[in-house]
């Protein structure tokens, strides 16, 4: 064997221990920011995604003058001031979540029946009120 394939050689195997390490933190790394919220944290940020695009349409349509979308805007507009902090809180798993929970399912079960009075005109109405129903169901398992 001579020089450089002992030298080729050491570096191949140093490359290889390395990558090794790196994938393994890596691992690590993903092991730690895994949430036991994570349902939570995905229906409530799905919940506030569909809200607003549902508080965009009926602010669209109160501008038309469709005054019969003002009960909608206000419950998803209360619903995304609370899924909003719900998702923060509940990725920070914090002491308060189970009380907003609870409070975060009321929001999601008024929403949701709200829009669904609007479910069969509007898809924004219909896409927010199953996304409030996923949610309530994800809050109603860990509410106070």
């Amino acid at each position: 064997m001579n020089r450089r394939e002992v030298l080729f050689g050491g570096l191949a195997v140093a490359s290889a221990v390395a990558m090794g390490r790196a994938q393994a933190a890596e691992m690590q790394h993903h092991h730690h920011n895994m949430s036991a919220n994570a349902g939570l944290v995905a229906a409530a940020a799905d919940c506030v995604q569909k809200g607003q695009a549902c508080l965009s349409h009926c602010l669209h349509l109160l501008g038309q003058g469709d005054t019969e979308m003002a009960a909608c805007a206000k419950s998803v507009n209360q619903m995304l001031a609370l899924c909003g902090a719900l998702q923060s809180l509940a990725n920070q798993e914090s002491a308060y979540l189970p009380k907003l929970a609870a409070i975060a399912q009321q929001a999601c079960n008024d929403c949701e029946e709200e829009c669904k009075k609007h479910a069969d005109k509007h898809e924004a109405c219909k896409a927010c009120g199953e996304s409030c129903k996923a949610c309530a169901k994800e809050c109603k398992k860990i509410a106070a």
